[in-house]
């Protein structure tokens, strides 16, 4: 019989140490439980499969065609991923019976990512703002406007849909693993999956299984077995971005959080079981509701705009309603503080300044006449506001990083200068070393390491980054030459396609000290993100925009074209780095394979570039671009951005203004800064919304204010949980997103109006 080797030692422990060797292998335990999982979950073969990839790519090219109907209007969009999830699953639920294996969650993950990475090319390419401002809105003495072929849209938008998606994987570790940021609306998509796959009759995984509730009981008992602190205990509540308090997670998902995180195991699997079919019935409603809508519109296209204030306020001032069911949706999901916000916008900028500007005789066109009308003069003092509202909350941002995270940053990379550790000096894994222990491992290491430690030590204070992540495989890693190889690649061929599309416009260090600016604010952007589910991108543009106003003089001929594209890279960095990280904790929370998301939402991101680039070319080539329709005001946005940083006119009395708003909003963001998680915050005005408020036309701020009020009245009012009213807004907005396709088949082929 084998001599235990540790009998000695344990006869010679003190009482202290005993016990705490005992709370060693009870965590062990506890955290070989959700590495399981995450082994299991990452080696089915469903994670990456054809048939997941197909219905990805094809509900992505339905968001793909929203979002630039939507976004050549207004300047939204989406990336739908919660309504992707829903739509994927009745798909293979309606086809169960023909399948040869079935829909699991993580392929779900798969479908939700590629649908996203398709359904926000739009945007990340420039289509919606930057595009339009070079096609219709440069100035000749601009090098203006410019035609760009198809491919040569297609080139450009290859270039910049790849970068950000591969700088968001290093990312992963720190945030997603080790800091165990919330990312709010991947959690809430995890969540809505795993309710679907748990509530059916052939649902192969039960809702314990999904990994959630496991990995924050598991950081949970590692915390007790190394510290009572029941300071550490609060902190550790929310492990995984699941918040035991609602109030701590982004408002569009409370009661989703609730559910799940509450103390009653079975509530919310008991409570959704079949809830399925009501759920995609709602959506269908909702879809057929919207579809009616803008079919009728195109017959009747005076709809677009009621005059509910009366004819005057209408003709003369833009005041109506668009009463379209999307912008409703739109609202619902945006939600009360920021529609009424947007509203007080609409109120200064329309009510106020433009019969002032009018009055004054500040402006000489019609009100709706962007270059000499009050339309265009108060998009200055709006974009005064953005620029104060994003140099603020960035600034704030970097500072509190550098504050909070830079001691532990600085002495890592002491470290690693001193093990000469050239993967961590770069921010990755050493591959041998690796923080992952083999299931079949006799050991964890978190054991060892717990037992190498002196009863003194064991007593201090547990800090956050000692409790120890738990993470995917290693073969369900995307390998770190693989980040370093692809990123070079995409940094190259961003830099090749640009010069291609735009020669000699656009110097080759122009481009490059884009990309790296963006590489650097898409850290912050996706750190933001993380934390409150908002995604600075438009504020990383125009700060990127801001500082290239340094960096090319206002008498380059070229200066307002390379502001404008040095804008839309970082932008797309952010956005692809932003949607990537949110997929990944989505997957992390379903136990998806990290390395199958990658590689999912690099061919979404592909097909979407190509798409976008085919859709924006049918809208642009069969409606009016600008006017109508399609007014295009983030296009104005980013050349009047381009021509305020490098110097250009402003309209009379444009800058007193601008500057003013821009000293006041810069104190109200400082305001709310100051006011994260208390109650007043939401009564000061945010400087994004109050500027969109503004650019926007009063028809559209509107209808989003009326879905806001409906998303107050549900939640807040009525008390119920929020997953109706999302899906509901989901449908509104894919119905007319997905009709808008056939009112522009009836316009090319010229079908008259009533």
């Amino acid at each position: 019989m084998a001599l235990d080797e540790g009998s000695m030692e344990h006869e010679a422990e003190d009482e202290t140490t005993a016990l705490h060797r005992a709370s060693t292998e009870e965590d062990v335990g506890e955290v070989d439980e959700p590495r399981t999982f995450l082994a299991e979950q990452a080696e089915q073969a469903q994670n990456f499969t054809l048939r997941g990839l197909s219905v990805g790519l094809a509900i992505g090219v339905i968001i793909c065609f929203s979002n630039t109907y939507f976004g050549l209007q207004t300047g939204w969009i989406s990336g739908m991923t919660m309504p992707a999830s829903l739509i994927g699953f009745a798909f293979f639920k309606s086809i169960s019976k023909h399948l040869d294996y079935p829909f699991t969650p993580v392929e779900n993950v798969l479908v939700q990512t590629v649908a996203g990475a398709v359904g926000t090319m739009p945007l990340g390419c420039g289509f919606v703002g930057v595009i339009p401002a070079l096609n219709y809105l440069l100035k000749p003495e601009e090098n203006g406007p410019m035609q760009l072929s198809a491919t040569k849209l297609i080139l450009w938008s290859l270039g910049i849909c790849f970068f950000g998606v591969v700088c968001a994987v290093p990312l992963r570790k720190q945030l997603i693993i080790r800091e165990q940021l919330k990312f709010p609306s991947g959690t809430a998509t995890a969540l809505i999956i795993s309710v679907l796959h748990g509530g059916g009759d052939d649902a192969k995984i039960a809702r314990h299984e999904c990994g959630l509730e496991t990995a924050r009981r598991r950081s949970v008992n590692i915390l007790r077995s190394r510290s009572r602190s029941q300071d550490m205990l609060r902190r550790s509540s929310s492990i995984s971005g699941i918040p035991r308090d609602a109030a701590g997670i982004f408002q569009a998902v409370p009661s989703i959080s609730d559910g799940v995180a509450g103390p009653d195991e079975q509530g919310l699997a008991q409570g959704q079981k079949g809830d399925w079919k009501s759920k995609i019935r709602l959506l269908v409603v909702a879809f057929g509701i919207s579809a009616i809508y803008t079919l009728s519109s195109y017959f009747i296209p005076q709809i677009h705009d009621l005059p509910i204030f009366g004819l005057p306020l209408a003709n003369d001032w833009l005041w109506t309603l668009n009463p379209s069911p999307a912008y409703v949706g739109q609202g619902i999901i945006m939600g009360p503080a920021t529609t009424l916000h947007m509203l007080l916008g609409a109120i200064v900028g329309w009510g106020m300044l433009s019969p002032l500007a009018k009055w004054k005789g500040w402006t000489s066109g019609p009100v709706d006449d962007w270059q000499s009308g009050s339309k265009g003069w108060i998009l200055w003092v709006s974009l005064a506001i953005m620029l104060a509202d994003s140099i603020i909350s960035l600034g704030w941002l970097v500072l509190r990083s550098l504050t909070t995270h830079g001691p532990q940053w600085y002495g890592k990379a002491r470290e690693n200068v001193r093990n000469g550790n050239v993967w961590g000096m770069l921010g990755f894994q050493h591959p041998q070393g690796g923080s992952y222990t083999a299931l079949a491992s006799s050991e964890h290491p978190t054991a060892h390491h717990l037992r190498s430690r002196s009863v003194s030590q064991s007593k201090r204070k547990v800090e956050k980054d000692d409790i120890p992540g738990v993470d995917a495989p290693p073969a369900h890693l995307v390998p770190n030459h693989v980040v370093l190889i692809l990123l070079a690649v995409s940094i190259a061929f961003c830099v090749l396609a640009i010069r291609i599309v735009f020669g000699a416009l656009v110097p080759y260090y122009a481009i490059f000290l884009a990309i790296v600016l963006a590489l650097l604010l898409s850290i912050m952007g996706v750190r933001a993100q993380g934390e409150t589910d908002l995604n600075p991108v438009s504020g990383i543009s125009k700060l990127t925009q801001l500082f290239f106003a340094l960096v090319i003089p206002s008498s380059n001929p070229n200066a307002v074209t390379i502001n404008l594209l040095a804008g839309a890279i970082s932008e797309s960095g952010a956005l692809q780095a932003g949607d990537m990280m949110q997929d990944l904790k989505t997957g992390h929370l379903l136990g998806a394979s990290p390395r199958a998301q990658f590689y999912g939402q690099m061919i979404g991101s592909a097909v979407g570039a190509i798409v976008s680039a085919g859709v924006y070319n049918l809208y642009t080539s069969v409606y009016e671009v600008p006017g109508g329709l399609f007014e295009v005001p983030t296009g104005y946005v980013w050349i009047f951005t381009a021509r305020l940083v490098t110097g250009k006119g402003l309209p009379h009395m444009a800058w007193q203004w601008a500057l003013g708003a821009g000293v006041i909003f810069a104190v109200m963001t400082a305001l709310r800064i100051k006011g994260q998680g208390r109650w007043w915050q939401a009564w000061v005005p945010g400087g994004i919304a109050v500027a969109v408020g503004m650019y926007n036309t009063p028809s559209f701020t509107l209808a989003r204010t009326i879905g806001g009020l409906v998303s107050w009245y549900w939640r807040w009012y009525r008390k119920r949980e929020d997953t109706p009213v999302i899906i509901l807004a989901s449908g509104l907005i894919l119905g007319e997103g997905l009709v808008s396709i056939l009112n522009l088949l009836l316009a090319s082929m010229k079908v008259p109006h009533l």
